[in-house]
C-alpha cells in the first residue's frame, strides 16, 4: 500500500463506522492504522463552522500495540490539541 493510500484511503472507509467523543464542541474520530502488527495513532477531529463541517486529519508517529490503546492515546492528544490550537487548526 502507498503512502498516498495509507494516509486517504477510501472516502467510504472507517467514516461511519468508528462512533465519535465530543469535546469542546468537537467530535473526535479515532480511527488507528493497522502498521507492522502495531497501531499507528490516527483519527479526524471535527466541527461545525459557519454552516459547514470542518474537518483535520490527525496522524501521530506513535505505535502501540493494541488497537484500543492507540484509540484511547489519540483521544488524550487531541484534547491537548484541541486545546492548543482551537478552530486554528482548520485554517
Amino acid at each position: 500500500m502507498g503512502l498516498f493510500n495509507w494516509l486517504f484511503g477510501s472516502k467510504e472507509q472507517g467514516k461511519t463506522a468508528v462512533e465519535p467523543t465530543e469535546y469542546k464542541g468537537y467530535l473526535i474520530y479515532p480511527e488507528p492504522k493497522a502498521e507492522g502488527g502495531q497501531f499507528r495513532i490516527a483519527g479526524r477531529i471535527c466541527k461545525e463552522l459557519d454552516g459547514e463541517i470542518k474537518e483535520h486529519l490527525f496522524i501521530r508517529s506513535d505505535l502501540l500495540p493494541g488497537e484500543e490503546s492507540a484509540k484511547d492515546l489519540m483521544l488524550q492528544k487531541a484534547h491537548t490539541f484541541i486545546d492548543q490550537m482551537g478552530d486554528r487548526m482548520f485554517g
